[in-house]
């Protein structure tokens, strides 16, 4: 029997979220009836807007603004403040909600806590859409992501601190605690709103990482949860590879007896992970047979 040249491992939780799926989804219902401009990039993946923009999906690279034209206009599953939906709704278009219901809990969340008379903070990337969403409603808000960001916080009695949905939970909960130590004298309340796909994601690619010896992350290099999942992975395992698609693959990568991991962002369709594995698997075939027929 011809012996496998690499040992191909897939993550048990990968790849596109129920969340980017019903976007897309709903997105394409609509382009049937003509065309749809989307605010922003539906999805962090070149494969995924290729695919839209061949049905008539446009994304508007300036989500701030209001686009002009006609026809309907389109929130992505990153959500959108309720200041933008007034704007936009005031232009007399149609506006197509596609917002994911984990980013509107984390909204919830956040009016929650700040109605409850706590300082906003959210745990994120400033100037990620999602994270504008959440905070474009409150004149006076936070945005951290770092030791120093915490450092930088002004003093407040009562802080109110929520995630950005695609955060690590670990580095979510380093960070509140780093907050609680920085004013002990204040009430620090968190409500967890990193959402299940990330956390169950993160914690498969952790499991994947230490058990393999090289892993490839298959995701848009725009995607905040893929850059996350290749920081997680390159915490575990010292040969990380951060692809969008089979055709950035290169065979000098691979090693005979290596286990090679495969995991992927909440925007990267399925299509993309089986081209991967399609490659892999062919790679795996030629140099099983190659080294099995000059003797090794």
């Amino acid at each position: 029997m011809t012996q496998s040249y690499i040992k191909i491992v897939r993550a048990e939780h990968l790849g596109m979220c129920f969340g980017v799926r019903d976007a897309i989804a709903l997105a394409k219902s609509h382009a049937a009836h003509g065309p749809v401009t989307v605010l922003g990039p539906l999805a962090h993946n070149p494969a995924v807007v290729a695919d839209l923009n061949a049905l008539g999906v446009r994304v508007d690279p300036s989500p701030g603004g209001i686009p002009g034209g006609t026809g309907p206009l389109m929130i992505t599953a990153h959500g959108a403040s309720k200041r933008r939906l007034a704007a936009l709704e005031a232009t007399g278009r149609p506006v197509i909600e596609a917002t994911c219901p984990l980013v509107r809990a984390a909204h919830r969340a956040l009016e929650k806590l700040a109605a409850e008379g706590c300082f906003p903070v959210v745990i994120g990337q400033r100037d990620h859409v999602e994270v504008r969403g959440m905070t474009e409603d409150f004149d006076e808000h936070a945005v951290i992501l770092n030791d120093a960001d915490v450092d930088a916080l002004p003093a407040m009695a009562r802080f109110g601190i929520v995630a950005q949905t695609t955060q690590p939970i670990e580095k979510v909960r380093r960070l509140v605690e780093r907050c609680r130590e920085r004013f002990p004298a204040s009430e620090v309340r968190y409500l967890d709103t990193v959402c299940s796909p990330t956390k169950s994601r993160q914690q498969a690619a952790v499991a994947l990482a230490q058990r393999c010896h090289r892993v490839l992350v298959i995701g848009g290099r725009n995607s905040n949860n893929t850059q996350e999942l290749v920081a997680t992975c390159s915490l575990h395992c010292e040969r990380v590879h951060h692809i969008e698609s089979a055709e950035e693959l290169r065979a000098t990568w691979f090693e005979a007896g290596e286990t090679v991991g495969v995991t992927a962002g909440t925007s990267t369709p399925d299509s993309v992970i089986d081209a991967v594995e399609r490659w892999l698997e062919e790679f795996n075939r030629f140099q099983s047979k190659l080294h099995s027929t000059d003797g090794r």
